[in-house]
């Protein structure tokens, strides 16, 4: 990433700059078709509605929801109830092994909308995964303790539900974000949300990857099943 400042250029000549990982403007960008690029990647700019719709693009440098390669196999989370503090939204994009079988057409890329909550509880929590024929199950939460978690991340290509907020910053630059602590902080130059707290009744996402400092999962259940979430 960074350049070597032992070379000193002849006298009457120039030197060239250093690679820049810097968002290039359009003037200076070449056009790409094709495969999504991580330097020119295409993310989702979040506006604050009730059902999280109204996706639009942005266009971001080194936009990375999670820090590690995705399966490319998405799973289903519902919750009859979330409740959290400290929240942000910012777009986002995953990446999946070198050579997965679940890439298709898009090299491998998923772009994603990036949810990070810094304390959440979650109530009836269930989770699955299609393998082909049966469903791997997760429930947990259901029977009158709730799921806690700090530092929940969730990278998200679908949200829905009824969501409230409470003192709510909408269109902020997304590494200026600071109410769901570091990890909340996204890309500079996306578009993005966060608000002291969130809640989201009749939860219902499509995600890619989950990340938490730390999950508690009372009354934990796995299991296959015919039908999932």
């Amino acid at each position: 990433m960074a350049s070597s400042s032992d070379h000193t250029p002849h006298p009457g000549t120039t030197p060239e700059p250093p690679e820049s990982d810097s968002t290039e403007t359009p003037a200076q960008a070449p056009v790409r078709h094709g495969r999504v690029r991580l330097r020119r990647a295409a993310v989702l700019a979040v506006p604050a509605v009730a059902a999280f719709a109204g996706l639009a693009v942005l266009t971001a440098q080194g936009a990375l929801g999670v820090q590690f390669a995705i399966s490319g196999m998405p799973f289903t989370v519902t919750a009859s109830e979330l409740d959290g503090t400290g929240f942000a939204q910012f777009g986002g994009l995953d990446h999946m092994a070198e050579g997965s079988p679940n890439e298709g057409d898009t090299g491998g890329q998923v772009l994603v909308v990036t949810s990070v909550i810094k304390n959440a509880k979650l109530t009836d929590l269930c989770q699955s995964v299609d393998l082909g024929g049966t469903n791997l199950l997760i429930t947990a939460g259901n029977g009158g303790e709730r799921v806690t978690a700090t530092d929940l991340t969730t990278d998200s290509t679908q949200l829905s539900g009824d969501a409230g907020f409470r003192n709510i910053e909408i269109g902020n630059d997304a590494s200026t974000l600071n109410k769901a602590g570091p990890k909340g902080r996204g890309p500079i130059g996306v578009f993005s949300q966060q608000s002291d707290t969130v809640h989201i009744k009749d939860l219902r996402q499509t995600n890619y990857a989950t990340t938490a400092a730390v999950f508690r999962l009372p009354g934990l259940k796995l299991r296959f099943s015919d039908s999932g979430c």
